[in-house]
């Protein structure tokens, strides 16, 4: 029985965690981008691989393309170096508040304190929610503003080809007809 509690407990603790790993080459240049509601607060740590004289260059934007963070060093590009491997872990919302010093500032039992965190999780899955009904309602009006183009082009599109194809008639008749082919 201890053995499930701590396989769950385990397991709970992977989700948790927003991991990326990804090899990087030198000289080169790799982008991520995450997209996150207004106002939540984000951490990331990452860890490189060890190569010897060879340094990596971060850059954090946000999506107007201001920079957040940045850490740049000089590597000359004649110089022959191996790829590296990239794990980069992020947290965001919730995940990113320290309960634990909270609770010993507010002077809080461990209980009331896994119950803010526990109110503060939920009120972030609501809007969460309410930003996934927003863009929905962004992405069907959209949709049916496609799909009224849509028509409208199909319509012209048909009174354009029968405006054609009347046209090709009347011009073959009067064709044949100057060729004496057809009375």
């Amino acid at each position: 029985m201890e053995i499930w509690g701590l396989c769950i407990l385990l397991f709970s603790l992977f989700l948790s965690v927003n991991s990326i790993m990804f090899n990087l080459a030198p000289n080169t240049y790799k982008c991520l981008k995450e997209e996150l509601q207004q106002n939540v607060p984000v951490i990331g740590e990452y860890e490189i691989s060890e190569a010897p004289g060879q340094k990596v260059d971060y850059i954090v934007k946000d999506s107007k393309g201001h920079t957040l963070s940045q850490k740049k060093t000089s590597i000359p590009q004649h110089q022959r170096g191996i790829t590296q491997e990239v794990s980069l872990i992020t947290k965001h919302g919730v995940d990113v508040k320290n309960y634990d010093a909270f609770g010993e500032a507010a002077n809080l039992k461990p209980i009331e304190t896994e119950l803010q965190r526990l109110e503060d999780l939920s009120n972030e899955i609501v809007q969460d929610f309410a930003y996934m009904r927003k863009r929905e309602e962004e992405m069907r009006d959209t949709n049916e503003s496609t799909n009224n183009r849509v028509l409208y082009f199909s319509i012209f599109s048909m009174c354009c080809l029968l405006g054609l194809a009347t046209w090709q008639v009347l011009y073959l008749r009067r064709y044949f007809k100057a060729k004496k082919l057809i009375e």
